[in-house]
């Protein structure tokens, strides 16, 4: 046999690799410069004239071409990433998308294709038909490292076996330092991510993981997964995922593109509500009154208040018309007209029988109110009426301004953001809605000045509120007579593309997939982007992260969302920081998938050292003993160590450290935590870090945040400041801790003023005086 030096078998690996990877992205350019190629000689037919069908035609075409060339370039970095070799000399290539070559002989193979499996599900003690995964490391076009798994060396070739090389692929990933932007593990997937991944799209799948578990990412790449295996049945109602906050979603923005996916939604609590964009925090207290159940019965009091009735009769003036030479009416005087008080109350009640929403029943008053008001007319003007004649005074009455404005009194037109407002600006109206629902004091918390801006608890209130308001009735029938008139336009239009494209007799498309990319106002909207327009969409998945935070009322959000009930809940309870978040995930989800929840609990911290996690773990002991840390992966980094402060001299200590830091983590990225209440002050302290809690905070080297605000971030270097006050903060404080010492993926200072807190009496014996210095 011959023998080579490792340095000559991993070159000769190294340009195999290269070869066959420069083919792919030679496939991929071609197949790329076929798709623009087709979208611009789209755009270039101008707008079709002659009949609407042609511009049916020409959008459909131009938005499958525009999708497919933005699914192209968004898998551009990393095309290729592993192969897997089995008995009998089969290789196969992995990566972001399938690719075949001019003679249709696929050449990649889709991550998520059922032959690419076995690259994440191969264990040396069950390895399937394996003999040896590798790992491609590319940087650009160029393939600059790789990584080999042997599962049977004995069934290897033996010009195979001369070229084995590398370490292990997990390892050199979480080696690298942090980006401010989550990165996708489509190369590295373990074994118990890809049972979450692939689990299958029915029902509601929790995946329990703590800090580092990778349940994050496993979920994002479940979305790619369940939009390639059911396409059919997610394309057309999309896929929904909640994050806790807009830097979140920023950070894992590239995951989902990266993998050729684009038409996922990200989106927040405080963005559910179309037309509203809440950031805003309310005081701990009353997010706890405004997460509570409690508050669809204070909503719904709320609105049977709006249904009001006079303290006697009602009196109105109206003018009275005559007609003069020409037709012209005017007004020659004012008839006072009267409906008895118990008429007003016979009417509200009526209408509030049918328990129809407000805005919907609010019909059903106004016509009884203006049949009295005919009836009272007729009366005075001794003047019999038919249905005719009363059809005919109803609509006049309706138009006369006094009788539209006395009646909006008794029964307005509402829409849920004037509810709301009103609502919580008028304590008198509060006390009244909250009357038998909450304590007086609980009631007292929601008060706000009126113009006040939208919290993130709000919009599960705005959304409470659309359902008992619903819409109005006339202008309901109205859109959707036009609606149901414009489909069928547009599907008939539709059927007539497909006979003459000459797919009519495939299953490739029917009618009804070419009028849904017209749907609507005909703006080839995207599936996302007519979901994020309209609250009663309804999405074929939703993956709610860092769902542990969810108060009961923001389930309830949630859930209108996905009527089938299928869904991926990813969290923590024992991060939960939240005083209206979850204690238990059946406590969360029974009221909605009892009996149909399943839970993947993921156990491998990948993310955090052995030295760091076990400071955490004596925060979790302490705070959550029901809960076990899960087992970090790998050891061998710097010991965390505590940094004891004087008030007086944090400025200079804190900007020491954080220039001793960044000399250890080099282009990694060094988080600053502070409690909330000290945030700004802290800020101010190190002016070159971002500390404007915007989502692009994390493109900065170093950044002060909140401990709330990183929920689901992960850094080379944490500073946790003032951890006493961190504790105390609010009755969650520990689990806040617990978050901020696990966001580590190197290193962990802890800056104190007073004495440690007792959980983290581990660091007693590494307190320190001072930063370590700055490399030269």
């Amino acid at each position: 046999m011959e023998h080579r030096a490792p340095s000559t078998a991993r070159a000769e690996a190294l340009r195999a690799e290269q070869s066959y990877v420069s083919m792919l992205y030679d496939r991929l350019d071609a197949v790329r410069r076929r798709a623009e190629t087709a979208l611009r000689e789209e755009h270039g037919r101008g707008t079709p004239g002659g009949t609407h069908q042609a511009r049916v035609e020409r959008d459909v075409s131009s938005h499958e071409h525009a999708r497919r060339a933005s699914q192209l370039s968004g898998v551009e970095r990393g095309l290729c990433f592993g192969r897997i070799d089995e008995a009998g000399d089969e290789t196969y290539y992995i990566g972001r998308v399938g690719l075949r070559d001019a003679g249709d002989e696929l050449v990649l193979i889709d991550w998520r294709a059922p032959a690419a499996r076995p690259f994440y599900t191969a264990t040396p003690s069950d390895p399937g038909p394996l003999v040896r995964r590798r790992h491609l490391h590319t940087r650009g076009r160029t393939v600059v490292d790789l990584d080999d798994e042997v599962f049977d060396l004995g069934r290897m070739s033996e010009p195979d076996r001369r070229t084995l090389v590398g370490e292990a692929a997990l390892m050199a990933a979480l080696r690298r330092g942090r980006t401010g932007r989550m990165g996708d593990v489509v190369a590295t997937i373990q074994a118990e991510q890809d049972q979450v991944i692939r689990s299958g799209l029915p029902g509601a799948l929790v995946v329990q993981g703590g800090p580092g578990t990778g349940k994050t990412v496993a979920a994002l790449h479940r979305a790619a997964y369940l939009l390639y295996a059911h396409r059919d049945t997610l394309e057309r109602r999309g896929v929904l995922v909640v994050g806790p906050n807009t830097m979140f979603l920023r950070y894992i923005g590239n995951v989902l593109p990266s993998l050729g996916e684009t038409e996922v939604v990200l989106t927040t609590v405080g963005e559910l509500y179309p037309g509203v964009r809440a950031t805003a925090a309310d005081e701990p207290r009353t997010a706890v009154v405004k997460s509570d159940p409690r508050m669809v019965d204070l909503l719904r009091a709320a609105v049977r208040d709006r249904q009001r009735v006079p303290g006697g009769d009602l009196t109105i003036l109206v003018p009275t018309k005559t007609s003069v030479r020409g037709g012209v009416e005017v007004v020659v005087e004012r008839m006072a007209l009267r409906i008895g008080h118990d008429t007003c109350v016979r009417a509200r009640d009526r209408a509030r029988t049918v328990r129809s929403p407000h805005n919907v029943a609010r019909k059903l008053f106004v016509d009884s109110a203006l049949t009295a008001l005919a009836l009272d007319e007729a009366r005075q003007l001794d003047r019999p009426l038919d249905e005719e004649d009363l059809r005919y005074a109803r609509a006049a009455l309706w138009q006369t301004r006094s009788v539209r404005e006395a009646l909006d009194e008794l029964w307005p037109l509402l829409t849920p953001e004037r509810l709301v407002a009103e609502l919580l600006a008028d304590p008198a109206a509060l006390r009244s809605a909250a009357a038998g629902v909450l304590r007086p004091e609980e009631a007292d918390l929601l008060a706000r000045p009126a113009g006040a801006p939208w919290t993130v608890d709000d919009v599960p209130l705005l959304d409470e509120a659309a359902e008992l308001l619903g819409e109005d009735a006339a202008q309901a029938a109205a859109a959707e007579r036009a609606a149901r008139q414009e489909r069928r336009v547009m599907e008939r239009y539709a059927r007539d593309v497909l006979v003459i494209s000459g797919v009519a007799e495939t299953t490739m498309l029917d009618a009804r997939d070419l009028a849904d990319w017209h749907d609507g106002d005909g703006s080839g909207l995207t599936t996302a982007q007519k979901a994020e327009r309209d609250r009663r969409w309804a999405y074929g998945h939703v993956i709610v992260d860092e769902a542990q935070e969810l108060s009961p009322m923001a389930w309830r959000t949630v859930m209108r969302r996905i009527p089938t009930r299928s869904l991926t809940v990813v969290g923590d309870v024992a991060q939960t920081g939240s005083a209206a978040g979850a204690r238990s995930w059946g406590e969360m989800l029974d009221p909605y998938v009892r009996g149909r929840w399943r839970e993947a609990r993921l156990l491998v911290n990948y993310r955090t050292p052995a030295e760091i996690m076990e400071v955490a773990a004596d925060v979790l002991k302490a705070v959550a003993p029901d809960q076990e840390p899960p087992i970090s992966v790998r050891g061998g980094e710097a010991p965390p160590r505590a940094l004891r402060v004087p008030r007086a001299g944090l400025r200079q200590a804190l900007a020491e450290l954080v220039r001793s830091e960044h000399a250890e983590i080099g282009e990694g990225r060094l988080a600053v935590l502070t409690p909330d209440a000290r945030h700004d002050e802290i800020a101010a302290m190190l002016p070159e870090a971002a500390s404007a809690l915007t989502a692009d905070a994390l493109d900065s080297p170093s950044v002060v945040l909140t401990v709330t605000r990183s929920k689901g971030l992960e850094f080379d270097s944490v500073v946790i400041v003032a951890p006493d006050e961190i504790l105390a903060q609010s009755p969650k404080g520990g689990q806040d801790l617990y978050v901020a010492i696990t966001r580590a993926t190197r290193r962990l200072t802890i800056v104190h003023e007073h004495d440690l807190p007792p959980v983290l009496a581990r660091l007693r014996q590494r307190t320190d005086t001072s930063p370590a210095p700055c490399r030269p």
